[in-house]
Protein backbone atom coordinates (compact mmCIF):
# COMPACT_ATOMS: atom_id res chain seq x y z
CA UNK A 1 0.00 0.00 0.00
CA UNK A 2 1.44 3.34 -1.18
CA UNK A 3 1.53 6.12 1.69
CA UNK A 4 0.57 9.71 1.22
CA UNK A 5 3.01 12.88 2.15
CA UNK A 6 0.93 15.54 2.73
CA UNK A 7 2.07 19.49 3.87
CA UNK A 8 2.40 19.26 7.16
CA UNK A 9 1.06 22.62 9.54
CA UNK A 10 3.51 23.87 11.15
CA UNK A 11 1.70 26.77 13.15
CA UNK A 12 -1.72 27.51 13.55
CA UNK A 13 -1.67 30.62 11.50
CA UNK A 14 0.03 28.29 8.08
CA UNK A 15 -2.37 28.20 5.16
CA UNK A 16 0.14 27.12 2.62
CA UNK A 17 3.84 26.11 1.98
CA UNK A 18 6.11 26.39 -0.89
CA UNK A 19 7.93 23.35 -2.15
CA UNK A 20 12.02 24.40 -2.11
CA UNK A 21 13.46 21.70 -3.14
CA UNK A 22 13.10 17.79 -2.98
CA UNK A 23 16.48 16.47 -1.27
CA UNK A 24 15.14 12.85 -2.47
CA UNK A 25 14.10 11.77 -6.17
CA UNK A 26 11.57 9.21 -7.54
CA UNK A 27 12.89 5.85 -7.21
CA UNK A 28 15.15 6.76 -4.47
CA UNK A 29 15.22 4.56 -1.24
CA UNK A 30 14.11 6.50 1.90
CA UNK A 31 13.86 5.40 5.61
CA UNK A 32 11.42 7.06 8.50
CA UNK A 33 12.99 9.68 9.82
CA UNK A 34 15.11 10.93 6.72
CA UNK A 35 14.72 14.15 5.26
CA UNK A 36 12.81 13.57 1.90
CA UNK A 37 12.26 17.55 0.82
CA UNK A 38 12.54 21.06 2.21
CA UNK A 39 9.55 23.49 2.10
CA UNK A 40 9.29 27.18 2.91
CA UNK A 41 6.51 28.80 5.37
CA UNK A 42 5.93 31.43 7.83
CA UNK A 43 9.39 32.50 7.24
CA UNK A 44 11.30 29.43 7.92
CA UNK A 45 12.81 26.51 5.95
CA UNK A 46 11.79 23.40 7.19
CA UNK A 47 12.77 19.66 6.58
CA UNK A 48 10.19 17.10 5.90
CA UNK A 49 10.74 13.70 6.83
CA UNK A 50 9.48 10.19 5.89
CA UNK A 51 7.42 8.49 8.16
CA UNK A 52 7.99 5.08 6.66
CA UNK A 53 10.32 3.28 4.99
CA UNK A 54 10.03 2.56 1.07
CA UNK A 55 10.80 3.95 -2.17
CA UNK A 56 9.78 7.51 -3.46
CA UNK A 57 7.09 6.42 -5.85
CA UNK A 58 5.89 9.53 -7.26
CA UNK A 59 6.46 13.36 -6.67
CA UNK A 60 3.25 15.43 -7.35
CA UNK A 61 4.17 18.98 -6.06
CA UNK A 62 7.45 20.55 -8.33
CA UNK A 63 9.52 22.54 -6.33
CA UNK A 64 8.37 26.39 -6.83
CA UNK A 65 5.00 24.95 -5.88
CA UNK A 66 2.75 26.44 -2.87
CA UNK A 67 0.68 24.16 -1.88
CA UNK A 68 -2.10 24.25 0.82
CA UNK A 69 -1.37 22.53 4.32
CA UNK A 70 -2.73 18.63 3.84
CA UNK A 71 -1.98 18.90 0.29
CA UNK A 72 -0.79 16.06 -1.28
CA UNK A 73 3.28 16.29 -2.15
CA UNK A 74 4.40 12.62 -3.06
CA UNK A 75 3.86 8.87 -2.51
CA UNK A 76 6.06 6.26 -1.38
CA UNK A 77 5.50 2.56 -1.20
CA UNK A 78 7.19 -0.47 -2.56
CA UNK A 79 9.36 -0.73 -5.42
CA UNK A 80 6.94 -1.19 -8.70
CA UNK A 81 3.82 -0.74 -6.45
CA UNK A 82 1.59 1.35 -8.06
CA UNK A 83 1.24 5.47 -6.65
CA UNK A 84 -1.88 6.86 -5.70
CA UNK A 85 -4.48 4.54 -7.95
CA UNK A 86 -4.12 3.76 -11.91
CA UNK A 87 -5.18 7.39 -13.95
CA UNK A 88 -8.48 6.83 -14.95
CA UNK A 89 -9.14 6.92 -18.43
CA UNK A 90 -12.47 7.96 -20.81
CA UNK A 91 -13.66 4.66 -22.81
CA UNK A 92 -13.03 5.17 -26.34
CA UNK A 93 -16.31 5.10 -27.56
CA UNK A 94 -18.54 5.91 -24.85
CA UNK A 95 -20.22 9.41 -25.46
CA UNK A 96 -20.04 12.36 -22.77
CA UNK A 97 -22.97 13.89 -22.07
CA UNK A 98 -22.99 18.16 -22.79
CA UNK A 99 -18.93 17.57 -24.13
CA UNK A 100 -17.68 20.30 -27.23
CA UNK A 101 -16.79 17.67 -29.77
CA UNK A 102 -12.91 17.37 -30.11
CA UNK A 103 -11.63 18.79 -33.81
CA UNK A 104 -9.73 15.99 -36.01
CA UNK A 105 -6.73 17.90 -35.79
CA UNK A 106 -6.61 18.64 -32.51
CA UNK A 107 -2.53 17.38 -31.24
CA UNK A 108 -2.51 13.98 -29.98
CA UNK A 109 0.37 14.83 -27.67
CA UNK A 110 -1.01 17.45 -25.52
CA UNK A 111 -1.24 15.95 -21.69
CA UNK A 112 -4.85 17.22 -20.68
CA UNK A 113 -7.04 16.99 -18.05
CA UNK A 114 -10.90 18.19 -18.73
CA UNK A 115 -9.53 20.02 -22.13
CA UNK A 116 -6.61 21.87 -19.68
CA UNK A 117 -2.71 21.72 -20.51
CA UNK A 118 -1.24 19.77 -17.29
CA UNK A 119 1.61 22.28 -16.52
CA UNK A 120 2.83 23.65 -13.26
CA UNK A 121 2.10 27.03 -11.96
CA UNK A 122 6.32 27.56 -12.42
CA UNK A 123 6.15 26.46 -15.78
CA UNK A 124 3.36 27.97 -16.56
CA UNK A 125 4.99 31.21 -15.59
CA UNK A 126 8.50 30.61 -16.60
CA UNK A 127 7.00 30.02 -20.42
CA UNK A 128 5.05 33.62 -20.35
CA UNK A 129 8.59 35.34 -19.57
CA UNK A 130 10.71 33.47 -22.13
CA UNK A 131 8.08 33.36 -24.41
CA UNK A 132 7.24 29.43 -25.17
CA UNK A 133 4.43 28.07 -26.57
CA UNK A 134 3.70 24.85 -24.32
CA UNK A 135 0.45 23.45 -26.12
CA UNK A 136 2.77 21.18 -27.87
CA UNK A 137 5.18 20.11 -25.10
CA UNK A 138 4.63 16.44 -23.94
CA UNK A 139 5.59 16.96 -20.05
CA UNK A 140 8.11 14.75 -18.10
CA UNK A 141 6.51 15.46 -14.74
CA UNK A 142 3.83 13.44 -13.08
CA UNK A 143 1.34 12.11 -15.17
CA UNK A 144 2.76 14.23 -18.33
CA UNK A 145 2.71 17.31 -16.36
CA UNK A 146 4.51 19.72 -17.72
CA UNK A 147 7.51 20.97 -15.16
CA UNK A 148 9.77 24.47 -15.63
CA UNK A 149 12.57 22.14 -17.04
CA UNK A 150 10.33 21.42 -19.92
CA UNK A 151 9.90 25.12 -20.59
CA UNK A 152 14.07 25.70 -20.04
CA UNK A 153 14.59 22.86 -22.33
CA UNK A 154 12.27 23.57 -24.96
CA UNK A 155 13.10 27.50 -25.22
CA UNK A 156 17.13 26.60 -25.24
CA UNK A 157 16.28 23.94 -28.62
CA UNK A 158 13.44 26.04 -29.92
CA UNK A 159 11.57 23.01 -30.59
CA UNK A 160 8.43 23.62 -28.98
CA UNK A 161 5.29 22.32 -31.20
CA UNK A 162 2.99 25.12 -32.34
CA UNK A 163 -0.18 24.98 -31.04
CA UNK A 164 -2.06 22.72 -33.85
CA UNK A 165 0.00 21.43 -37.38
CA UNK A 166 -1.53 23.47 -39.51
CA UNK A 167 -2.01 26.71 -37.67
CA UNK A 168 0.70 29.38 -38.28
CA UNK A 169 2.40 30.60 -35.05
CA UNK A 170 0.82 33.11 -33.18
CA UNK A 171 2.35 36.53 -33.72
CA UNK A 172 4.08 37.55 -30.50
CA UNK A 173 2.38 40.29 -28.88
CA UNK A 174 3.83 43.49 -28.76
CA UNK A 175 4.53 43.81 -24.87
CA UNK A 176 4.56 41.38 -22.01
CA UNK A 177 3.01 42.08 -18.77
CA UNK A 178 3.23 40.96 -14.98
CA UNK A 179 -0.10 41.57 -13.41
CA UNK A 180 -0.64 45.67 -14.34
CA UNK A 181 3.01 46.35 -15.29
CA UNK A 182 4.21 46.09 -18.48
CA UNK A 183 7.90 44.65 -18.78
CA UNK A 184 10.68 45.68 -20.65
CA UNK A 185 13.69 43.67 -21.98
CA UNK A 186 15.81 42.21 -19.15
CA UNK A 187 13.24 42.08 -16.63
CA UNK A 188 13.07 39.08 -14.68
CA UNK A 189 10.09 38.22 -13.31
CA UNK A 190 10.28 36.02 -9.84
CA UNK A 191 7.36 34.65 -7.96
CA UNK A 192 6.39 36.23 -4.48
CA UNK A 193 6.47 33.45 -2.16
CA UNK A 194 7.87 31.73 1.01
CA UNK A 195 9.15 34.68 3.15
CA UNK A 196 8.97 37.53 1.02
CA UNK A 197 5.47 36.90 0.70
CA UNK A 198 4.86 36.55 4.52
CA UNK A 199 6.53 40.12 5.31
CA UNK A 200 4.20 41.83 2.67
CA UNK A 201 1.35 40.59 3.86
CA UNK A 202 2.12 41.39 7.27
CA UNK A 203 3.45 44.41 6.40
CA UNK A 204 0.33 45.44 4.41
CA UNK A 205 -1.85 44.20 7.31
CA UNK A 206 -0.46 46.60 10.23
CA UNK A 207 0.14 49.65 7.73
CA UNK A 208 -3.91 49.41 6.99
CA UNK A 209 -4.70 48.54 10.58
CA UNK A 210 -2.93 50.63 12.97
CA UNK A 211 -2.59 54.51 13.54
CA UNK A 212 0.74 54.72 13.71
CA UNK A 213 3.02 57.83 15.30
CA UNK A 214 6.41 58.15 14.98
CA UNK A 215 8.58 60.55 17.11
CA UNK A 216 12.70 60.91 16.87
CA UNK A 217 14.65 61.68 19.56
CA UNK A 218 18.43 62.67 19.36
CA UNK A 219 20.88 61.09 21.79
CA UNK A 220 24.25 61.92 23.01
CA UNK A 221 26.18 58.47 23.21
CA UNK A 222 29.51 60.38 23.19
CA UNK A 223 30.10 58.42 26.95
CA UNK A 224 28.18 54.71 26.01
CA UNK A 225 30.66 55.14 22.57
CA UNK A 226 33.18 55.63 25.32
CA UNK A 227 32.61 53.03 28.06
CA UNK A 228 31.67 50.22 25.65
CA UNK A 229 35.55 50.80 24.39
CA UNK A 230 36.57 50.54 27.92
CA UNK A 231 34.77 47.95 29.01
CA UNK A 232 35.57 45.58 25.77
CA UNK A 233 38.90 46.56 25.86
CA UNK A 234 39.64 45.60 29.97
CA UNK A 235 37.91 42.81 29.82
CA UNK A 236 38.43 41.04 26.38
CA UNK A 237 34.89 41.55 25.62
CA UNK A 238 33.06 42.04 22.37
CA UNK A 239 29.90 43.70 23.60
CA UNK A 240 28.25 45.66 20.87
CA UNK A 241 26.58 48.97 20.81
CA UNK A 242 23.43 46.98 19.67
CA UNK A 243 23.76 44.72 23.58
CA UNK A 244 23.55 47.88 25.43
CA UNK A 245 20.59 49.08 23.76
CA UNK A 246 18.97 46.18 23.61
CA UNK A 247 19.87 46.20 27.16
CA UNK A 248 18.69 49.90 28.12
CA UNK A 249 15.38 49.45 26.26
CA UNK A 250 14.39 46.54 28.15
CA UNK A 251 15.08 48.44 31.25
CA UNK A 252 13.00 51.36 30.28
CA UNK A 253 9.98 48.74 29.37
CA UNK A 254 10.35 47.16 32.78
CA UNK A 255 9.83 50.79 34.39
CA UNK A 256 7.36 52.00 31.72
CA UNK A 257 4.57 48.86 31.12
CA UNK A 258 2.34 51.00 29.68
CA UNK A 259 4.11 50.47 26.18
CA UNK A 260 3.85 46.67 27.09
CA UNK A 261 0.19 46.58 25.55
CA UNK A 262 -1.87 45.09 22.25
CA UNK A 263 -5.10 45.22 21.28
CA UNK A 264 -7.65 42.66 20.62
CA UNK A 265 -11.01 44.13 19.38
CA UNK A 266 -12.87 45.94 21.95
CA UNK A 267 -9.92 44.88 24.80
CA UNK A 268 -6.31 46.27 25.63
CA UNK A 269 -3.95 43.23 26.49
CA UNK A 270 -1.35 44.28 29.22
CA UNK A 271 1.66 42.15 28.76
CA UNK A 272 3.57 40.24 31.70
CA UNK A 273 6.82 40.03 30.08
CA UNK A 274 9.67 42.58 28.55
CA UNK A 275 9.94 40.18 25.32
CA UNK A 276 12.12 42.02 22.44
CA UNK A 277 11.80 41.19 19.07
CA UNK A 278 14.81 41.71 17.11
CA UNK A 279 14.76 42.32 13.79
CA UNK A 280 17.69 40.42 11.42
CA UNK A 281 17.95 41.10 8.41
CA UNK A 282 17.81 38.24 5.63
CA UNK A 283 18.62 37.43 1.74
CA UNK A 284 15.11 36.88 1.00
CA UNK A 285 13.28 39.58 3.61
CA UNK A 286 13.57 39.57 7.28
CA UNK A 287 12.94 37.64 10.54
CA UNK A 288 12.64 38.65 14.21
CA UNK A 289 13.79 36.50 17.11
CA UNK A 290 12.60 37.25 20.52
CA UNK A 291 14.67 37.70 23.11
CA UNK A 292 11.98 36.23 26.06
CA UNK A 293 12.32 38.46 29.38
CA UNK A 294 14.95 40.59 28.23
CA UNK A 295 14.25 42.85 31.57
CA UNK A 296 15.92 40.16 33.86
CA UNK A 297 18.61 39.69 32.04
CA UNK A 298 22.65 40.87 32.27
CA UNK A 299 24.51 42.41 29.66
CA UNK A 300 26.72 39.50 28.95
CA UNK A 301 23.03 36.78 28.90
CA UNK A 302 21.80 39.57 26.52
CA UNK A 303 24.61 39.53 24.21
CA UNK A 304 24.78 36.04 23.71
CA UNK A 305 21.42 35.67 23.36
CA UNK A 306 21.05 38.38 20.69
CA UNK A 307 24.45 36.87 19.03
CA UNK A 308 22.74 33.35 18.63
CA UNK A 309 19.14 34.01 17.62
CA UNK A 310 21.05 36.13 14.69
CA UNK A 311 23.26 33.66 13.29
CA UNK A 312 20.31 30.64 13.77
CA UNK A 313 18.07 33.22 12.08
CA UNK A 314 20.46 33.73 8.99
CA UNK A 315 20.88 30.15 8.61
CA UNK A 316 16.85 29.54 8.65
CA UNK A 317 17.85 27.41 12.36
CA UNK A 318 15.57 28.86 14.37
CA UNK A 319 12.35 27.08 16.12
CA UNK A 320 9.23 28.03 15.48
CA UNK A 321 8.70 29.78 19.29
CA UNK A 322 11.88 31.31 19.28
CA UNK A 323 10.27 34.05 16.46
CA UNK A 324 6.76 34.32 18.65
CA UNK A 325 5.53 35.88 21.42
CA UNK A 326 7.32 39.70 21.23
CA UNK A 327 5.62 42.31 23.26
CA UNK A 328 7.97 45.35 22.14
CA UNK A 329 10.83 45.22 18.62
CA UNK A 330 13.77 46.91 18.15
CA UNK A 331 14.79 47.75 14.66
CA UNK A 332 18.38 48.87 14.35
CA UNK A 333 19.87 50.44 10.99
CA UNK A 334 22.73 52.62 12.40
CA UNK A 335 25.25 50.06 10.60
CA UNK A 336 23.77 50.75 7.41
CA UNK A 337 24.24 54.64 7.99
CA UNK A 338 20.44 55.50 8.03
CA UNK A 339 19.83 59.10 10.21
CA UNK A 340 16.31 58.67 10.85
CA UNK A 341 13.18 56.11 9.54
CA UNK A 342 9.89 55.09 10.50
CA UNK A 343 9.34 51.39 10.90
CA UNK A 344 6.35 49.57 11.27
CA UNK A 345 4.90 47.82 14.40
CA UNK A 346 5.11 44.10 14.32
CA UNK A 347 1.94 43.13 15.60
CA UNK A 348 0.59 42.90 17.95
CA UNK A 349 3.14 45.27 19.83
CA UNK A 350 1.91 48.47 19.97
CA UNK A 351 5.57 50.20 19.45
CA UNK A 352 8.69 49.16 17.66
CA UNK A 353 12.27 51.08 18.26
CA UNK A 354 14.24 52.00 15.45
CA UNK A 355 17.88 52.49 16.02
CA UNK A 356 19.77 54.90 13.84
CA UNK A 357 23.70 56.07 12.64
CA UNK A 358 26.05 57.42 15.37
CA UNK A 359 27.59 60.60 13.70
CA UNK A 360 30.00 62.89 14.88
CA UNK A 361 29.05 66.45 15.52
CA UNK A 362 30.42 69.77 16.53
CA UNK A 363 28.89 71.08 19.92
CA UNK A 364 29.67 74.84 21.93
CA UNK A 365 28.67 75.16 25.04
CA UNK A 366 27.69 77.44 27.37
CA UNK A 367 31.56 79.04 27.28
CA UNK A 368 31.68 78.99 23.60
CA UNK A 369 34.42 76.20 23.61
CA UNK A 370 33.91 74.06 20.70
CA UNK A 371 34.21 70.11 20.96
CA UNK A 372 33.09 66.94 18.94
CA UNK A 373 30.33 64.88 20.56
CA UNK A 374 28.41 61.33 19.00
CA UNK A 375 24.90 61.63 18.73
CA UNK A 376 22.63 59.30 17.63
CA UNK A 377 18.64 59.30 16.76
CA UNK A 378 15.68 57.00 17.69
CA UNK A 379 12.81 56.55 16.07
CA UNK A 380 9.85 55.50 17.83
CA UNK A 381 6.49 54.43 16.26
CA UNK A 382 3.57 53.47 18.13
CA UNK A 383 0.11 52.47 17.99
CA UNK A 384 -1.88 56.08 18.64
CA UNK A 385 -4.91 53.55 20.01
CA UNK A 386 -3.23 52.52 22.99
CA UNK A 387 -0.89 54.97 23.55
CA UNK A 388 -0.57 58.99 23.16
CA UNK A 389 2.08 61.61 22.28
CA UNK A 390 3.36 62.48 26.03
CA UNK A 391 3.26 58.98 27.44
CA UNK A 392 5.36 57.70 24.52
CA UNK A 393 7.41 60.28 25.48
CA UNK A 394 8.11 59.74 28.40
CA UNK A 395 9.59 56.36 27.60
CA UNK A 396 11.95 57.63 24.85
CA UNK A 397 13.10 60.02 27.77
CA UNK A 398 13.75 56.96 29.70
CA UNK A 399 16.16 55.39 26.79
CA UNK A 400 17.94 58.78 26.06
CA UNK A 401 18.55 58.55 30.11
CA UNK A 402 20.44 55.29 30.31
CA UNK A 403 22.01 55.53 26.83
CA UNK A 404 23.83 58.79 28.23
CA UNK A 405 24.69 57.41 31.08
CA UNK A 406 25.98 54.18 30.39
CA UNK A 407 26.58 52.72 34.28
CA UNK A 408 23.41 53.08 34.98
CA UNK A 409 22.50 50.33 32.52
CA UNK A 410 24.36 47.84 34.39
CA UNK A 411 23.15 48.84 37.73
Amino acid sequence: MAFEVRMPQLGLTMEEGTVTRWVKQEGDAVKAGEVILEITTDKLTSEVESEHDGVLLKIVAQEGEDIPVKGLLAYIGEAGEQAGGAPAAAPAAAPVEEAAPVPAAAPVAVPVSGGRVRISPLARKTAAKLGVDYSGIKGTGPMGRIVQKDILAAAETGKAAPAAAAAPAAPKPAAQTAGSIELMEGDEVEKLSGMRKVVAERMTKSAQEIPVVTQNVKIDVTDLMAFRKKVNNELGVKYSLNDYILKATAKALRNNRHILVSIDGDKIIKRAHVNIGMAVALDDGLIVPVIKDADKMGLDEISGTAKDLAERARTNRLGMDEYKGSTFSISNLGMFGVETFDPIINQPDSGILGVCAVQDELVMDEEGNISKRQFMRISFTFDHRLIDGATAAKFELAVRELLENPMQILL
